[in-house]
C-alpha cells in the first residue's frame, strides 16, 4: 500500500507492508529520482520494510529550479521530515543514502542526531573523482556569489554510473535526470563535503555501514576512506565493492550489494531484539 503527502514543496510517499519489520529512509543521488529505485522499494516491502522517500529538492517531480539549491539545509530538510514520516511508523528506522544521499544521510545526522537503528551509505558523495582544477574552483567561486544560477553539466552521464547496458539504456530516456546544476548548487555540494571531513566527531555512534564502488568515476573512493577511519563508532562495516561502478545497485552484481547490505540491517534487528528481550 503507498501513501503520499506534499508538504512544503517535499514530496513524501510511503510504501507500507503488513507487519513491518523496520521502516527504510531511502534518499537517492545527485540528478536521479526515487522512482529508480521501485524494484528495491518492492524488494524491501517484501522483506517486510516500510519504505519512505521521495524527490529531493530541484530533483524529480518537485517544484522549483532543477539542479538547483540556495543552501544545503534544504537538503537535511527535506531528509528530516522524511525521518519524522518514518519514525510515525513505529518500526526500528534505517537511512540508506546513494551518493549525493549519502552525504545528506551523513550532513543530517550530524546536524539532528537522529535516533536511528543503522545507516547504509552507498558510494556516499564525501568527495569527487573529478574534481575541477584550482583555477576552475576559484573562478567557480567567485561566479557563484554574482551569478549563481548559472549552470554546467554535471558530468554525471549512463557511461560513469553503471557497466549494465539496460540501466544505461533506461537513464538516457529518462526525462527526469537532470544534467545540469548551477554553480550555487556546486558550492553548497563542496562546503557540505568540507564540513563531513572537519568534523567527523559530530557524527553520532550509530551502526554504519558504508558500501563504496571500487571503479568509482563520480566520487572519489580514497575520500570515502578517509572519512570513514575518522569514525569513532562501536558498530560499523566498510566493503568496497571491486570492479563495480558507482551505483552499486543497478550494478550486474546488484543482487550480491543488495543481499550484503540486508544482512548488515537484519543483524541490527536481531541486536535490538535481543536487547528488548533481555
Amino acid at each position: 500500500m503507498q501513501r503520499q503527502k506534499g508538504r512544503d514543496n517535499k514530496m513524501i510517499k510511503t510504501w507500507l507492508t503488513k507487519k513491518p519489520r523496520g521502516t527504510m529512509v531511502l534518499i537517492h543521488g545527485a540528478g536521479e529520482h526515487h522512482v529508480r529505485y521501485q524494484a528495491w522499494i518492492n524488494r524491501l516491502n517484501s522483506l517486510g520494510f516500510h519504505v519512505v522517500a521521495g524527490d529531493l529538492p530541484g530533483h524529480g517531480k518537485t517544484r522549483g529550479k532543477r539542479g538547483h539549491i540556495d543552501r544545503f539545509d534544504q537538503y537535511i530538510d527535506a531528509v528530516y521530515s522524511w525521518y519524522k514520516e518514518a519514525a510515525a511508523l513505529d518500526a526500528p528506522v534505517f537511512l540508506f543514502g546513494h551518493s549525493l544521499g549519502g552525504l545528506i544521510a551523513v550532513r543530517t545526522l550530524m546536524e539532528k542526531h537522529l535516533p536511528v537503528r543503522g545507516v547504509v551509505l552507498s558510494s556516499p558523495c564525501l568527495g569527487l573523482a573529478d574534481f575541477p582544477n584550482r583555477g576552475k574552483e576559484l573562478t567557480a567561486k567567485m561566479m557563484h556569489r554574482m551569478a549563481p544560477s548559472i549552470r554546467a553539466e554535471s558530468g554525471i552521464t549512463a557511461e560513469r554510473l553503471t557497466r549494465d547496458e539496460e540501466t544505461r539504456a533506461a537513464f538516457r530516456q529518462d526525462d527526469l535526470i537532470v544534467s545540469t546544476v548551477t554553480l550555487r548548487w556546486y558550492r553548497e555540494l563542496t562546503k557540505a563535503v568540507k564540513q563531513a571531513h572537519l568534523y567527523p566527531d559530530y557524527y553520532p555512534d550509530v551502526p554504519t555501514l558504508v558500501m563504496q564502488a571500487g571503479e568509482d568515476y563520480i566520487v572519489d573512493g580514497s575520500a570515502v576512506r578517509r572519512w570513514f577511519s575518522q569514525l569513532r563508532l562501536s558498530d560499523c562495516a566498510y566493503r568496497e565493492w571491486k570492479g563495480l561502478y558507482h551505483e552499486l545497485l543497478h550494478e550486474p552484481e546488484r543482487e550480491d550489494v543488495f543481499r550484503f547490505m540486508m544482512h548488515f540491517v537484519g543483524q541490527r534487528l536481531e541486536h535490538t531484539m535481543e536487547e528488548e528481550g533481555g
